[in-house]
């Protein structure tokens, strides 16, 4: 596990706030953000930690594209937000990613959840979650048939992911503040 320090918390901070902020007011997150959080952790983690530093930022690049990157083909999440999971993964490792990843997963369940109670869409939507599964079980990308399960389709429903992964980051923080670092 790469060691989490000052350096690391700032970076983190700094990265999703802005990308949280980009997302909320622009409903994108740019490429120079994403492109500087990859290239900061992989040479901050290589300066600091040397191979295996590089090698476990590598391997948290990596988890992140491998993860968000079949959400981002099956059109169920932007490409702002994959790259934006890609330079999380890059700046903390894959472990600490992995739990960045769990947090954020949760939250946005969560608030998905009080957005649709809210609108009185929640039952509509969970029968919508039947339906993708059905759909990939037959091996076929649900927004073929139903547009609006295309998240750049104006019909869609969408959620500024990359506002979620900041809360992620931050709870991880939080429990890195509170238990230490395992």
């Amino acid at each position: 596990m790469i060691p989490i320090t000052p350096t690391h918390k700032a970076l983190l901070v700094a990265l999703v706030v802005l990308a949280a902020v980009y997302d909320i007011r622009f409903r994108r997150i740019p490429n120079w953000l994403c492109g500087a959080g990859i290239v900061l952790g992989l040479v901050l983690n290589g300066f600091l930690f040397e191979w295996p530093g590089l090698k476990q930022a590598a391997l948290g690049l990596g988890m992140a594209t491998l993860i968000y990157l079949p959400l981002h083909i099956l059109r169920a999440m932007g490409a702002g937000d994959v790259k934006l999971m890609m330079a999380v993964g890059a700046l903390m490792g894959w472990k600490s990613w992995l739990v960045i990843f769990v947090i954020t997963g949760i939250l946005g369940g969560v608030v998905a959840v009080l957005l649709l109670l809210g609108k009185g869409l929640l039952g509509e939507k969970l029968a919508n979650v039947v339906y993708i599964v059905k759909e990939l079980v037959q091996l076929r990308a649900p927004y073929q048939s139903r547009p609006e399960m295309d998240v750049r389709s104006p019909s869609a429903m969408r959620l500024p992911h990359g506002a979620v992964i900041a809360l992620g980051a931050m709870g991880f923080l939080t429990m890195v503040m509170i238990f230490g670092q395992k």
